[in-house]
């Protein structure tokens, strides 16, 4: 008697990836349900915007659905605005009125795909989550790591550093093993409709107006008017909002002085953004804060790896130790201060095994 198919939830996002990881365990012989979320209103008719490659926006979702249905496998949209405003937005809002630098991706990915979205697989006898994602999931010992995808230019192991052990238990990322060209050639041979659509970079419930113009509506007192000023104390000019700037910041400063200048300082006290020379940036360590360890906790002496202060960031050699409520990273040479709120990615020394990571502070 054949083993019973295991129940995945897909992912689906109306997009090529989503559709090939869809297609893939199909194949597998596995009882895939797709799964569109709407997390966000994306069309007039519910007060958000047009954009067309917009996440959950009609079209997408009538793309998701034809995918689904092309193959054979029952689709459902599942509402998660709410969850999604809670989990993603409201953070990224109040992040940046603290002076923080957020990244939604990372809160959503924990929050939302294995977060929530894990909640509604769990409900319908599902033991699994797939997703589109360009990541590699493999068990080693008693523990889950995550490996970097076949495909090092579209690698998203940043962005689901934070998963726990639980949620990397449960993952499945079906395309980690193509390049973004075979995952477009796999799609055409099957005849799906996504398989050459274009991709969206942009934060998927920001539209036209940028993030500045977001932020302005959701929380416009983040944008009250202030000096911007050298960090010798000379008077440069007038900024219109701390949470339009971040620290390492040179262009779109409108100021003219005799060398570059950079974001070197966010006075909230004063209101005031200081600039000064690259040189005035650089550190030896930084704190981290929310750190995620898939190898376990850090040993006492370090933790020697490679870190990517942001996502396309090349990897810097540091050691990470472990601190009281958090942990610190050395930098093997001083390195620019990062801003507050961005995610701290470390991975071996090989740069194959995303090792976990924390919060700037």
């Amino acid at each position: 008697m054949p083993p019973p198919m295991v129940r995945t939830v897909v992912g689906m996002s109306g997009g090529v990836d989503s559709s090939l990881a869809a297609a893939l365990m199909r194949e597998r012989g596995e009882d895939a349900v797709g799964v569109t979320m709407k997390l966000w209103p994306c069309a007039e008719t519910d007060g958000g915007f047009t954009r067309e490659d917009a996440c959950c926006s009609p079209t997408e979702t009538i793309d998701a659905r034809a995918v689904a249905l092309g193959l054979g496998l029952p689709h459902y949209v599942v509402d998660l605005e709410d969850e999604f405003r809670v989990g993603v937005v409201d953070g990224f809002v109040a992040a940046y009125a603290a002076g923080e630098t957020p990244n939604p991706c990372v809160r959503c990915n924990e929050k939302i795909k294995f977060g929530a979205l894990w909640d509604y697989a769990r409900q319908i006898g599902a033991e699994r989550v797939a997703t589109g994602h360009y990541a590699r999931v493999e068990r080693a010992f008693d523990r889950w790591l995550l490996r970097t995808a076949a495909d090092r230019g579209k690698d998203q192991t940043y962005f689901l550093f934070s998963l726990t052990q639980e949620q990397l238990a449960h993952a499945d990322f079906p395309i980690g093993d193509l390049t973004k060209t075979e995952v477009r050639e796999h799609a055409r041979v099957r005849a799906l409709r996504t398989a050459d659509k274009h991709e969206s970079q942009d934060i998927c419930f920001v539209g036209d107006e940028g993030i500045a113009g977001f932020l302005r509506r959701a929380q416009p007192d983040v944008f009250v008017p202030g000096p911007i000023e050298h960090e010798d104390g000379t008077a440069l000019g007038e900024h219109q909002g701390l949470a339009a700037y971040t620290l390492g910041q040179r262009k779109g400063l409108g100021v003219a002085w005799s060398e570059p200048l950079f974001v070197t300082r966010l006075d909230r006290a004063r209101n005031a953004v200081v600039l000064g020379p690259r040189a005035s940036l650089l550190v030896g360590a930084q704190r981290l804060r929310d750190c995620t360890w898939h190898l376990g906790a850090l040993p006492s002496h370090g933790l020697e790896c490679l870190v990517r202060p942001r996502h396309r960031a090349k990897p810097v050699a540091a050691t990470i130790m472990p601190g009281e409520g958090g942990a610190e990273v050395r930098w093997a040479e001083p390195q620019p201060r990062v801003n507050p709120g961005q995610a701290c990615v470390a991975y071996d020394q090989r740069d194959e095994y995303c090792l976990g990571g924390g919060w700037f502070t």
